[in-house]
């Protein structure tokens, strides 16, 4: 148990200096190209690797659900990343990552795992423009690995929306009211889907919004502000109220980003909201550590927008 804690609390250390590690795995050999290209997922987000048990299949699953299987007593649908993303390979999907984010745990099928890699966010950049639309748009960010190869991190957001229609249900954003007052709020999240579901909400409280790709973005952005205010002698926080922003992202993560705004004079008086798939209590434990106001997990429409209310100093209503 002691070793389970130390590794615990080592992952936890590096999330809060901008690295991270990596699972890397395989789908098998691409058809289409005759690679075997090599992807990725974060390990915070990864609860078990397992040789693929017994499927049960049902009718009128979404594409690319293969069916559920039952571990521990819980049933857990099982998708098939290869016919998700459309990869053509003829190699076998034997192996399960379980996974754990967004309040949901899944299974996906893969030809093979490699092994951890310990990285930093600033050697994971965002997916040139000819890779953004490979694999169904799947892939959120990339990293070249010492031998060469490129590793593609999976968008889990986009799979966790298109299997359970996550932000499509009208019925999630009913009951959010406009805000009392007139706030602008900047968002950094690297999922666009992710950017679609904060913009719908954000919409629903009828704030201004600015959005950004990742932390680092949205810290120049931010410095663009200041530079605004200073020249306009008013403060930041009267050009942008809050800062919305994601944990994972490529070049500069969340943790990094928010402590970079606390460290700052001219951005006091901004609250600064987590909002991140990565709901453990050490990743939270880390987010009120850099100084973040609140931190909600994704994604619920209404979670969020009382979050906001929180941060803004409203009522909930």
């Amino acid at each position: 148990m002691s070793s389970i804690i130390q590794t615990v609390d080592e992952r936890t250390r590096l999330a809060g200096a901008n690295r991270l590690e990596i699972l890397l795995f395989s789908l098998g050999k691409n058809r289409r190209n005759g690679k075997e290209e090599v992807f990725g997922l974060n390990v915070f987000k990864i609860r078990e690797v397992i040789t693929t048990p017994e499927i049960t299949h049902a009718p009128n699953m979404p594409a690319g659900v293969e069916g559920m299987v039952a571990l521990r007593g819980n049933m857990i649908p099982v998708i098939n990343l290869a016919t998700f993303c459309g990869y053509e390979t003829d190699d076998p999907l034997n192996i399960l990552i379980v996974t754990e984010y967004n309040k949901s745990t899944h299974a996906f099928m893969v030809s093979s795992v490699e092994q951890i890699m310990r990285m930093e966010w600033n050697d994971i950049k965002v997916p040139p423009q000819m890779m953004l639309h490979q694999h169904g748009g799947l892939i959120t960010a990339v990293s070249e690995l010492e031998d060469g190869r490129i590793a593609m991190i999976i968008d889990v957001e986009k799979v966790l929306a298109e299997t359970e229609g996550l932000g499509d249900d009208p019925t999630l954003f009913e009951n959010i009211n406009a805000l009392d007052k007139q706030a602008t709020i900047l968002f950094a999240d690297d999922s666009v889907v992710a950017r679609k579901q904060i913009a719908a909400t954000l919409d629903k409280l009828g704030v201004r919004h600015v959005s950004a790709k990742n932390g680092e973005e949205a810290w120049e952005k931010l410095k663009e502000l200041a530079t605004r205010a200073e020249a306009s002698h008013v403060p930041v926080y009267e050009m942008v109220s809050l800062v919305l922003t994601d944990v994972e992202m490529p070049g500069m993560d969340g943790y990094v980003l928010t402590r970079k705004i606390k460290d700052d004079k001219r951005f006091q008086g901004i609250p600064v909201v987590m909002h991140s798939s990565l709901s453990a209590d050490a990743n939270i434990a880390i987010g009120k550590n850099v100084g973040a106001d609140i931190y909600v997990p994704k994604f619920d429409p209404q979670e969020l927008s009382k979050a906001i209310r929180t941060a803004l100093g409203e009522e909930a209503r």
